[in-house]
């Protein structure tokens, strides 16, 4: 398949005095149910996260089954795009999709399905919900060709990652062709106490 990259380091501004990333959910970190979710589809993890959070997450890490590389952040606060560059950057893989920390419930035959997909192209992107948003922190790319994107488009100014994804190969997925594959709970995620209790009880109708 390709490297699974997490995307670690936002500032959980939102979800109250404590980092959501080691969060508990159900008995386990809330990152390290994103990372068993795609493992089966990944040979390698990247993790991206600041450099205060490297001791957390290295302990969520320890014994991971696929090997677990860290890839800090090299400028403080500057972003998801920042996070996605650097943990691309630090694969060694040719195709990696990049997942945020807070999606617990990201679908693995998902994954599986836009790493095919984005074998004769640069990205894969989803486009999903009422509103029909891009998901750029659920999707496959290919690593270099979208470092040197982000990279540009940090030249010019630009902040928003979707923005050097479009400028890729890119194909998006949506409408009927994205409900065949997945559906929205895929792409829940965890920014504030009251969703991580919800995550709690989606968990419980999965397990039930």
């Amino acid at each position: 398949m390709g490297a699974g990259v997490l995307v670690c380091g936002g500032g959980s501004t939102r979800f109250g005095d404590r980092d959501k990333v080691c969060a508990d959910l159900a008995g386990r970190p809330l990152v390290r149910h994103v990372a068993d979710r795609i493992e089966p589809v990944v040979d390698e993890l990247i993790v991206n996260c600041r450099a205060d959070q490297a001791d957390c997450l290295d302990a969520v890490f320890s014994g991971y089954s696929s090997p677990v590389r860290f890839a800090l952040d090299e400028i403080e606060d500057a972003g998801p795009m920042h996070g996605m560059e650097q943990g691309l950057a630090a694969t060694e893989s040719e195709y990696a999709v990049v997942v945020a920390c807070d999606m617990p419930f990201v679908d693995p035959d998902f994954v599986a399905a836009l790493f095919e997909i984005a074998a004769d192209h640069e990205a894969v992107l989803p486009r999903h919900g009422e509103g029909n948003w891009y998901q750029p922190l659920q999707a496959v790319y290919h690593a270099d060709a979208m470092v040197a994107s982000i990279r540009a488009a940090v030249a010019d100014g630009v902040e928003r990652p979707i923005s050097p994804a479009l400028d890729l190969d890119v194909v998006t997925i949506e409408g009927d062709r994205l409900r065949g594959l997945t559906d929205e709970r895929t792409f829940f995620n965890v920014n504030t106490q009251a969703d991580l209790e919800r995550a709690e009880q989606l968990l419980e109708t999965v397990e039930h």
